[in-house]
């Protein structure tokens, strides 16, 4: 059928943003919620771009439904943790059109630092939280966040996870709401938006009336429904954990609710005085279980299910039948995360391994050099954070580490929060050594533009941001250059610059071989009779760099890149350099 799509989660959010007339979109690409805006530019109707980090996001958003446009912001579940600034006082101000507020968490930490749990945003900002469960709801509930929006004046939080996000599902597709119905006109109106103390202690009222109002919403809203069941065990649950627990039970009694904050009491009421049996089922923290507790009622929850980790059915399962699974083994061999095949990173790293520096890293493909061989990273908190660290490292030791920190941080890492740290060195007469990964992309997340490339996200080319002048314009004189490549003039610039008295900054620029897609002109191999096995070159942590057949070292033609690295870092020159043509010969 025509109007029927197979669609992701962010896919879906895409298109209910696309159906709602959303004007604009913005956020910061984090997986797992970066797929939202890059299926969201691909409807023209619907202006959409990266912003240099999630609270300059939510800052446009705001600025954009302030002028009378419904506007989104997406960021994955830490991203919230940078915009929230500007989220909790929104909370006081209202909007004038919709304003959204996108957050997908990442349950069991699959690409990232911590887990937190974004329901408590809402509770925590008294703001409406919508948590679809499947694409369809996906899509459905970007429209429902609008409306709530506006209705009652306020952000919304839509909520999902990764599972959700990833996951794939039929949707039914419906038209664009044509934006002259919702265009409203600049609002202006100090006392309303102007957060000074006399005007914030009123909207701190408004505050709390609105949630009142909220409350009695809820109960009525058609995204929280009973399913009645054939068993006498009653289930309150949300989102993905909704999906998980009516495959491990589908003959129970359901209370699904999609608007979780403020919750329905007066429903949970009606609904757990049928069950002696009655459970909370949700992933992490024991959001719904501590609201439905605080009514007087009783479930079991955490007790029964774990607190950490993605919540799946063999876990619920467990819990519910007390009986496990079976599980097939399939004795799938272990393999950590490392980075690509002569990526400009190795180089760089193997060399700070080898000078034995602590190294404060920061978010990017680069944490992956904290894995063995490398083992070149020492901490990786939040994204910015490494430049801070290391200017702390250097004030506890009253500067006498200097010769032995230095900072590590990416290019659009640098930008999206990077900056006020190395300012800060600066203005406290600080001497760290800053190495920036200028790989002319955000990589991690998939490849995409920031201001550094000076492409947008609709493939415009602007001003690239130029990281030499703007960090001399901080007042950092030592500003340096490297190819990363060249392990010589490495690992000399980094010992120079580690013994100056003042702060520097080097600049390891090469761009990712994902997004440049060099042609490999040259290709490596190694040399039977003139290798000696020492081990040295697996140091480096290279994947083409293996153990053959035969248990000696090789290098794989299919996956070398022709980086050279390994043949820098041979003591035996038993690596050489063959043309590509010759070994497609051959």
């Amino acid at each position: 059928m025509k109007n029927i799509e197979l669609l992701s989660g962010n896919e879906a959010i895409a298109r209910g943003a696309y159906e709602s007339g959303v004007f604009f979109a913005v956020g910061y690409p984090g997986t797992p919620a970066t797929e939202i805006l890059e299926e969201v530019i691909q409807y023209k109707d619907v202006k959409a771009q990266w912003a240099p980090n999630e609270k300059v996001a939510m800052d446009v958003a705001f600025g954009v439904a302030l002028g009378g446009r419904r506007a989104m912001a997406v960021m994955k579940h830490v991203g919230l943790n940078v915009a929230a600034d500007t989220l909790m006082t929104l909370s006081y101000t209202g909007i004038n059109a919709g304003l959204v507020a996108v957050t997908v968490d990442d349950p069991g930490m699959y690409s990232s630092q911590n887990e937190q749990d974004n329901r408590t945003y809402a509770r925590f900002a008294k703001i409406p939280l919508l948590e679809p469960a499947d694409s369809q709801e996906c899509k459905e509930y970007v429209s429902l966040a609008f409306k709530i929006s506006e209705r009652f004046d306020t952000p919304v939080l839509l909520r999902i996870t990764a599972r959700v996000a990833h996951s794939k599902s039929i949707v039914r597709i419906g038209h664009r709401l044509k934006a002259t119905t919702i265009k409203k006109s600049l609002l202006r109106n100090p006392e309303k938006f102007v957060m000074m103390p006399s005007n914030a202690r009123k909207r701190r009222i408004f505050v709390e009336k609105r949630l009142k109002k909220l409350k009695n919403f809820t109960e009525k809203i058609w995204c929280n429904r009973i399913e009645a069941g054939k068993k006498n065990l009653g289930i309150i649950t949300s989102g993905i954990s909704y999906q998980h627990a009516k495959e491990v039970c589908p003959d129970a009694s359901y209370l699904k609710l999609g608007m979780t904050y403020p919750l329905p009491t007066l429903l949970i009421k009606r609904f757990a005085k049928k069950f002696r049996s009655l459970y909370v089922i949700e992933e992490l923290e024991p959001f719904l279980e501590e609201q439905v507790r605080s009514i007087g009622i009783y479930p079991k929850g955490k007790e029964s299910f774990p607190i950490t980790g993605e919540l799946n059915p063999d876990l619920i399962e467990k819990a519910l039948r007390k009986k496990f699974t079976k599980k097939v083994d399939l004795k799938l061999s272990p393999r950590l995360p490392s980075l690509c095949a002569g990526c400009s990173y190795i180089g760089l790293f193997y060399i700070l391994k080898k000078l034995n520096l602590v190294v404060v890293g920061d978010i990017g493909c680069y944490t992956l050099a904290a894995t063995v061989p490398l083992s070149a990273m020492d901490t990786c908190i939040s994204m910015g954070a490494g430049i801070g660290v290391a200017s702390g490292l250097e004030i506890a030791s009253d500067n006498r580490i200097k010769q032995k920190t230095v900072a590590v941080i990416g290019d659009s890492t640098f930008i999206h929060s990077g900056i006020t740290p190395l300012l800060n060195i600066v203005y406290n007469k600080g001497t760290t050594t800053t190495i920036i990964l200028d790989n002319q992309t955000t990589a991690m997340t998939g490849g995409q533009p920031h201001p550094g490339t000076g492409i947008t996200l609709k493939g415009e080319k602007v001003p690239k941001f130029n990281y030499e002048r703007f960090i001399r314009a901080l007042g950092i004189k030592r500003v340096m250059v490297i190819d990363s490549y060249n392990l010589k003039e490495t690992e000399e610039v980094i010992k120079r610059e580690l013994i100056s008295n003042q702060p520097s900054v080097i600049i390891a620029r090469n761009p990712c071989l994902l997004i440049a897609k060099r042609k490999r002109n040259k290709l490596f191999e190694i040399i039977g009779h003139k290798c000696i096995d020492c081990g040295k070159c697996l140091k480096l942590g290279c994947l083409a760099i293996a153990i053959g057949d035969d248990e000696r070292l090789c290098i794989d033609p299919q996956v070398c890149t022709g980086c050279s690295l390994c043949k820098q870092v041979c003591d035996m020159d038993a690596i050489e350099e063959i043309e590509v043509e010759s070994r497609e010969k051959s």
